[in-house]
């Protein structure tokens, strides 16, 4: 708006129609570009991104919308005020129904004169602050009242520092509507000065904006529940990550069995992380030496991510090297894993396969639940042990774990594994692509060198899941 206009200063030429149309037509087909964008945005209530884009896609037609209004507005001109009743023998088209939803964007006009203390309202003015059309005007002492308590100071300062100091006035209130709702007014205006620099009047234009703040606070609200949902993911990764590594086996690199003495066993693992997800998956690897100098050798997989998951595994492992301390052989094992998951909580299904290793008799006695078999290399071959009978874990209460046993001999290697090692492939293709990998086992000279392998063969490729690998190779 120009600032300090004087009373006597001629008024603006209105812009020529023809380029308010022209106007008129590019942002309506502007909304109609958004609006057919927006139609195609996924519609999940689900998705906190997708609902603070939806938003930003509602704010963006609404705003379009006021413009086009106004636009329209510029181009009919400002609405009058009510006209008095005429005489019943002048036949007079009544006047449309005004349209609802143009309070929300059309723009009211007013202006009040110091010297009278007369006020002139147009049509719309009256439907925006909810007044009855036949009433008088209010003056600019009397404008107050329809506003709420709390904005009332706001108002009372932006009219003084208009009347006193000549300031321009642009800012919002909140008025109380009849019916009992509240309607937010952007109030914009400035003084008219008189010859003498006096100001002899206010004038202002007020504008309907509750829709669009509405839209606004919707932005806002999802971006800021997008923010807390990254901040809380991000969070649950940390905390799973560093719960991860507090379980896993400390040991990194290759690990000999038993620790004390000439060791047994030559061991190495490895964790692949999956490629297409922030979260931490549920699969885990263990070794532990147990009294006597036998060794526990497990793998497993809990479903699902995150750290819930996470913690799943730490439970597991905990009752897995307590159980096994204690003296229980892998079919038990299986057994109470299993009844512990059933008895959680939260249900989850799990998968595991557990050795236990006797170096005096190299004997491998094992169990599994629901998992791919321990695959044996020797002599540069390689096949799957053949499993005892083993549900998942959490699958059905009171399930019973077959147990086998097989012998094993000097140089023997063996490799145990979770699901989605081998990258977009499982069952008997993933087990024939490890058991392609036998005449490289066969060159290594330890197992790190061939956990190596396994990580060169198939650890660069994106994967969909986490995966394990532990490999124990028979030494003495």
């Amino acid at each position: 708006m120009p600032s300090h206009l004087s009373a006597d200063r001629p008024a603006a030429q209105p812009p020529r129609r023809g380029t308010v149309d022209a106007l008129i037509s590019q942002t309506r087909r502007l909304r109609g570009d958004v609006d057919a964008v927006r139609r195609d945005a996924p519609a999940d209530g689900a998705d906190a991104e997708g609902r603070w884009q939806r938003a930003l896609y509602d704010l963006a037609l609404h705003q379009l919308g006021d413009l086009d209004e106004h636009l329209a507005q510029l181009r009919d001109g400002p609405a009058l005020p009510p006209v008095p009743a005429v005489t019943a023998d002048i036949p007079v088209a009544p006047p449309p129904a005004p349209r609802r939803e143009s309070l929300l964007s059309r723009v009211g006009s007013a202006e009040w004169n110091l010297l009278t203390d007369e006020a002139s309202w147009s049509g719309e003015l009256y439907q925006i602050l909810g007044r009855d059309p036949d009433a008088p005007p209010l003056t600019l002492d009397e404008l107050p009242s329809l506003v709420l308590d709390e904005d009332r100071p706001k108002l009372t300062a932006m009219v003084t520092d208009c009347l006193i100091d000549a300031q321009r006035i642009d800012g919002e209130f909140r008025i109380a509507l009849p019916d009992g709702g509240v309607r937010t007014v952007h109030m914009m205006g400035e003084p008219v000065l008189d010859d003498d620099g006096g100001t002899a009047s206010m004038w202002a234009v007020l504008r309907d904006v509750s829709e669009l703040r509405r839209s606004q606070r919707t932005v806002s609200e999802t971006r800021d529940s997008l923010q807390r949902q990254r901040y809380i993911a991000q969070t649950e990764h940390r905390l799973a990550v560093e719960l991860q590594e507090a379980v896993l086996p400390p040991w990194r690199g290759s690990l000999r069995l038993p620790c004390q003495g000439p060791g047994n066993l030559d061991l190495a693992a490895h964790y692949l992380p999956c490629a297409t997800s922030a979260l931490i998956g549920g699969d885990w690897y263990d070794a532990l030496e147990l009294p006597g100098g036998e060794s526990l050798l497990s793998v497993g997989d809990l479903t699902g991510n995150g750290v819930t998951v996470t913690s799943g595994m730490a439970m597991l492992i905990g009752a897995l090297r307590g159980m096994a301390v204690a003296g229980s052989e892998p079919g038990r094992l299986m057994a109470c894993l299993n009844q512990l998951l059933d008895a959680t909580v939260q249900p989850a299904l799990g998968s595991a396969v557990c050795c236990r290793y006797r170096p005096a008799t190299r004997t491998l006695l094992w169990a599994q639940a629901g998992h791919p078999a321990p695959l044996l290399f020797r002599d540069g071959t390689g096949r799957a042990l053949t499993a005892p009978d083993g549900v998942l874990l959490g699958a059905t209460s009171g399930a019973v774990y077959g147990q086998a046993e097989v012998t094993l001999e000097q140089g023997d290697l063996l490799l145990l594994h979770t699901d989605g090692l081998v990258p977009w492939q499982d069952g008997a293709a993933a087990v024939q692509r490890l058991l392609d990998l036998a005449p490289r086992f066969g060159e290594a000279r330890t197992a790190q060198e061939c956990v190596r392998t396994v990580v060169e063969e198939f650890g660069e490729t994106e994967r969909a899941d986490d995966a394990c690998v532990l490999v124990a190779r028979v030494s003495s």
